[in-house]
């Protein structure tokens, strides 16, 4: 691909100007790959794209609601676990007796003659009972969480629900 061209070269300034993609210049101007397209702009030393299209406002929106939604933590994910009080019981299961709807969360070392797996029935599209599920997905917290979690008496209640389990 040649940029021998000044017709070429002006385009692609005025389409990059407009915030188009690599892509779509490619594809406008004819004959070059985006690679190309990329290659030239930085050559001409173009602005970077920091500035979106223009639908990224509303993007920058919805991914701002996105985002509050994550920050709340994983408290607000297993709430409504944390609200029913009442775990099944475990039904140990060994290997051969597991199903779909089995909890798979292993119990002890495999090596020993003890090791089962819980058993309890497992929630729709999970492999684990509620309790387990608490265990499993589990989240690193960020400073602002851990301030939180400290008024709260969740932990508390899960080590109680877990004893009693």
């Amino acid at each position: 691909m040649s940029w021998k061209d000044p017709k070429k070269v002006e385009k692609l300034k005025e389409l990059w100007g407009k915030g188009n993609t690599a892509s779509e210049i490619a594809e406008i101007i004819g004959g070059i790959s985006r690679n190309a397209v990329i290659g030239k702009a930085h050559r001409l030393n173009l602005s970077a794209k920091i500035k979106g299209r223009s639908f990224s406002k509303n993007q920058n929106k919805l991914n701002s609601v996105e985002n509050e939604t994550q920050k709340q933590g994983r408290k607000s994910k297993f709430k409504s676990l944390l609200i029913e009080k009442d775990f099944e019981p475990e039904n140990p299961k060994s290997l051969e007796q597991l199903d779909e709807s089995s909890c798979k969360w292993p119990v002890g070392h495999p090596d020993e003659s003890s090791f089962y797996f819980c058993g309890r029935s497992s929630l729709k599209d999970f492999s684990y009972c509620k309790l387990h599920l608490l265990y499993a997905f589990q989240q690193t917290k960020n400073k602002k969480e851990e301030a939180d979690d400290k008024e709260d008496e969740i932990p508390q209640y899960i080590e109680k629900k877990i004893k009693s389990a």
